[in-house]
């Protein structure tokens, strides 16, 4: 079994990447989803994030998504703060996700591989990269955020530059079918690893 780290900035298309490997056979854990989903089950995580950001933090037992971004994305430190709180929990429903999963390839997808640490828990690393402006159209598709929301984010995760150093494989999301392809080597290869 080999744990794959996919990651890549905001817009880079890592979920279409992250179809491509899920059709070729390898399970999938997606870190943001998890997190999301323990801010809004895990009473000990919702106890700390309501410390740490107050009671508004939280609108009829949901975590208040917009509230905690407008502080988040505005100071490093409170993003930092959060970040220590969620990744542990995710890290270790991660480690119970590798113990039931009989795949031999797992995808760990996270916007924030390397902020968080996760990829020290990696065999290999992949960074998903697109075109800049190509990044911008699909996230304000997506979100129906403003081009300075974006801007903003961008700002706390790390350059695709900074990334790619650290990474074994990189994949350019531009079109679809070289994608494709791109993704089915890769898996290939990481399946013929001895790593």
């Amino acid at each position: 079994m080999k744990i794959i780290g996919l990651t890549g900035g905001i817009g880079s298309g890592k979920t279409t990447v992250l179809n491509l490997f899920q059709e070729l056979g390898a399970s999938v854990f997606i870190a943001d989803l998890e997190a999301k989903n323990l801010m809004n089950t895990d009473p000990e995580l919702i106890q700390n994030i309501k410390n740490l950001f107050g009671k508004k933090s939280y609108v009829k037992g949901e975590l208040n998504r917009q509230f905690i971004s407008n502080i988040v994305f505005k100071d490093e430190e409170q993003l930092k703060s959060l970040n220590a709180l969620v990744h542990p929990k995710v890290r270790k429903y991660f480690l119970h996700f590798v113990e039931i999963t009989k795949a031999k390839i797992i995808i760990y997808e996270s916007a924030i591989l390397f902020e968080s640490g996760s990829d020290k828990i990696c065999d290999f690393i992949i960074t998903v990269t697109a075109n800049f402006n190509d990044r911008i159209e699909r996230i304000v598709k997506r979100d129906g955020i403003s081009k300075e929301q974006i801007l903003e984010r961008m700002k706390h995760q790390l350059n695709d530059e900074a990334k790619i150093k650290q990474s074994n494989f990189v994949i350019n999301n531009t079109l679809l079918n070289t994608t494709k392809i791109q993704v089915s080597t890769i898996y290939n290869l990481l399946v013929k690893s001895d790593k």
